[in-house]
């Protein structure tokens, strides 16, 4: 006997839930897409527009940004926004985090990963060229939500500013290597686990139609 339409809805109800949580997880955004972060010292321009970029994207907590840059550019967060509109790093500021290879290459690439740690407002820019490179357009800010809220390994104070990224057991995008930053981190597939639920569904469903 087919089991009654209400049995059927609640499994229904419990195989959509689980769907949803296998999907859900946290994002890496590769800052300026294809152009990474980048200053023609040159022509005085930058690779893109940076606030364009960042106006189409949506952050929350426990993501990262990721930084395809070279030793020419540095990336400095901050919660100031004063310090954000100075264009200047303050070494006093405990809410101010540089971030750069450590090295005195010219030139020499760069993959910077910048865990988001606080809600509200979050200042990124490079204070290169005492801070030209920010005044002409290396700089943006982001609204970071609340989200999925951060993961275990980034929740704890204050904001960790080289915070390993989540291991092989968290849904997150590929890993980066990142000099003097985050390193490491592998991504849980998102197909994969979608795939597993949907069999997992799919026979539950069959099970209680022939019982």
């Amino acid at each position: 006997m087919a089991p009654p339409i209400a049995a059927q809805l609640a499994v229904f109800a419990l195989f959509v839930t689980a769907v949803s949580a296998a999907t859900t997880g946290y994002h890496n955004h590769t800052v300026g897409g294809a152009a990474g972060w980048s200053f023609n010292s040159t022509t005085n321009t930058t690779a893109t527009n940076y606030t364009s970029w960042a106006s189409n994207q949506t952050f929350d907590l426990g993501d990262y940004l990721i930084f395809n840059t070279n030793s020419n550019q540095t990336v400095v967060q901050t919660y100031n926004k004063t310090t954000y509109l100075n264009c200047t790093a303050d070494d006093t500021d405990n809410g101010t985090f540089v971030y750069d290879s450590g090295s005195s290459g010219f030139g020499e690439s760069l993959t910077i990963a910048v865990p988001l740690t606080i809600v509200g407002p979050n200042y990124f820019f490079s204070d290169s060229s005492d801070g030209l490179q920010c005044q002409l357009g290396l700089a943006f800010e982001i609204d970071v939500q609340h989200g999925a809220g951060l993961p275990p390994n980034l929740n704890q104070p204050p904001p960790p500013p080289y915070q390993e990224p989540p291991g092989s057991d968290a849904v997150q995008p590929p890993p980066v290597t990142v000099p003097q930053s985050p390193t490491g981190g592998a991504f849980a597939s998102r197909a994969d686990m979608r795939f597993t639920v949907y069999v997992f569904g799919a026979a539950l469903l069959l099970l209680l139609q022939f019982q």
